[in-house]
């Protein structure tokens, strides 16, 4: 695969072992917008070189088609790097764009378990920032059918989203305390210091009480 030079100067200053997120935006910054430059990071499918590349992609260039085909390349990823990916793209695209979160909106039953996984995390995300939606009632009850049938990654954010309805949403507090006791997710997981636990009865007391609602 031949790459440009600048393509090669990029790579040489981002091989550093030591290297940060706050190291790749700087960069990002150094360059702006410049998919062409994007899309040639991305295929040297170095970790690193791709979360450069999200940051500098054209979000008016991603059609579901292009995500499908970073979405294939994410998943040759080993598990951390594969999610981190996914995460940066959300992050940093998707949730900046309209038409990108009206896609996400529809990843509920894609084949894809990064789609479907970015579909509940949005849905968290939502009521994290304290934004309610009329639909948790009927999002509850496809958490209580699928997540004990659902991949690890797609689990997590059908946990996070519950999580947030049970802290903000006290109608279904019980309930969201309930689906956590049956599916036993992440009881008894070690957290790092400061850090509140995933499982879900400890998770909605400790953040409930938090904001003292």
């Amino acid at each position: 695969m031949k790459i440009s030079k600048q393509t090669e100067s990029i790579l040489t200053q981002i091989s550093n072992a030591n290297t940060k997120l706050g190291d790749l935006r700087k960069i990002a910054n150094e360059i702006k917008k410049d998919h062409e430059l994007a899309l040639e990071l991305w295929s040297t499918e170095r970790f690193l070189a791709r979360q450069l590349a999200i940051l500098i992609m054209d979000k008016k260039q991603l059609s579901q088609e292009i995500i499908n085909k970073l979405d294939k390349d994410i998943q040759q990823h080993n598990e951390s790097e594969k999610l981190q990916l996914m995460d940066w793209l959300f992050a940093n695209q998707l949730a900046k764009d309209k038409k990108l979160i009206a896609l996400i909106e529809s990843w509920e039953n894609s084949s894809s378990s990064l789609q479907r996984r970015t579909f509940w995390y949005y849905q968290g995300r939502l009521r994290w920032m304290g934004k309610p939606q009329a639909y948790s009632e009927l999002l509850l009850n496809k958490i209580e059918q699928k997540i004990e049938k659902e991949q690890p990654e797609v689990q997590w954010a059908m946990n996070f989203m519950t999580g947030w309805i049970g802290v903000y949403e006290k109608t279904y507090r019980d309930r969201c305390i309930a689906i956590g006791e049956k599916t036993g997710l992440y009881k008894g997981k070690m957290v790092s210091k400061g850090c509140t636990p995933e499982y879900l009865p400890d998770f909605i007391a400790i953040e409930s009480k938090k904001r003292n609602l």
